[in-house]
């Protein structure tokens, strides 16, 4: 029974929040999507409302009001991936450029043409986790540099600067690598939760998530009797159907919902490799001219990484890597200084 009293409040949740998405949404064909979308939920709702003994009253909660605060300030398609943990239906409609006419623009979501090209479409590629390896790289390269630096201007030994930078490594590692496996097992189970729901959904009432589906493929354009009937043939194969509904009503792809022990171990070996950098010179005994041999590896380092970063972003490599290069530089600079005000040269 509580299970089914939570299921209810979750389908109330999505219909408040879907509706004050659509009254949001300045794109007419989104906005009818999300006004559909509540409609459906409240349908869901008073399915639901039939295995209640009593069917209680409904207050949104602090989070769906601040949540819908939110939708009004920055708008509906900044605050897709707080709808979708929402379990609200039809977010992954923001992956697409929808004209005002209801069209899919040139990076809109394609229209399948069978059963068995949809959610073919649908594929993660490295590129996330090379850009979460790049900056992890950053993350252990600067933090590291800054603390080597500091420990040097306060003139402490040589072997007192290596053994606060090994200690820098590890604890900034662990850190890094303990942060983002509960940062990815949190994420991962919301997401599993939430496809478990779907699939119970599909199994309790397949026809009124065939509706939502096809008010979704309908508000990218295409006919809605052809978008009904392209649902109703594809929710006949459960399996399928679950993976398409998981896409197109979550945004979430189930083939990929992250792992992480692979996040941690990436995240811990990648900041890793960047604080080691600056301890090279006092690790092969250049500890005379440790700072200059360091500030040297270091300042290419970021130089490096800034041009890879405007990879990911456009930019000129040449202007990002001298931007990442001129922030650690000041960050590097400015921890010195205040190292050197605290003299451990006599200590």
């Amino acid at each position: 029974m509580e299970d089914t009293l939570e299921r209810w409040r979750s389908e109330k949740t999505a219909a408040y929040l879907s509706n004050a998405v659509g009254k949001a949404e300045p794109n007419p064909t989104r906005a009818k999507l999300f006004g559909d979308m509540a409609t459906a939920a409240e349908k869901q709702a008073g399915i639901l409302a039939k295995d209640l003994k009593q069917t209680p009253s409904f207050a949104p909660s602090m989070r769906s009001k601040i949540t819908v605060l939110l939708i009004g300030v920055i708008g509906p398609r900044a605050m897709h991936h707080v709808l979708s943990a929402s379990k609200v239906r039809g977010v992954s409609t923001y992956r697409s450029k929808v004209t005002p006419e209801g069209k899919e623009g040139e990076e809109g979501h394609p229209w399948p043409t069978s059963v068995e090209e949809v959610g073919r479409r649908h594929k993660t590629y490295a590129s996330g986790t090379l850009r979460a390896g790049v900056f992890g790289v950053n993350d252990g390269l600067v933090s590291n540099t800054c603390l080597v630096m500091g420990v040097a201007g306060a003139g402490t030994s040589s072997h007192i600067i290596l053994l606060t930078g090994v200690a820098g490594l590890l604890a900034g590692a662990f850190s890094m690598g303990a942060g983002e496996f509960i940062s990815m097992l949190s994420q991962k189970e919301m997401f599993e939760y939430q496809i478990a729901q779907e699939k119970d959904e599909l199994e309790r009432y397949p026809k009124e998530e065939s509706e939502e589906l096809a008010l979704i493929y309908a508000s990218r354009g295409v006919p809605l009797e052809e978008a009904r009937h392209m649902a109703e043939h594809l929710i006949e194969n459960p399996e399928k159907a679950l993976d398409t509904l998981s896409r197109e009503e979550l945004g979430l792809n189930p083939d990929d919902l992250g792992s992480p022990t692979g996040a941690a171990i990436s995240s811990f070996l990648m900041f890793s490799s960047g604080a080691c950098l600056p301890l090279i010179p006092y690790v092969f005994g250049y500890a005379d001219h440790g700072i200059l041999i360091a500030s040297v590896i270091s300042g290419t380092a970021l130089f490096c990484v800034g041009a890879t970063l405007s990879l990911f972003s456009g930019r000129n490599a040449f202007l990002g890597g001298a931007r990442m290069l001129a922030i650690g530089s000041a960050a590097a600079t400015a921890t010195y200084l205040i190292g050197s005000l605290f003299d451990a040269s006599g200590v």
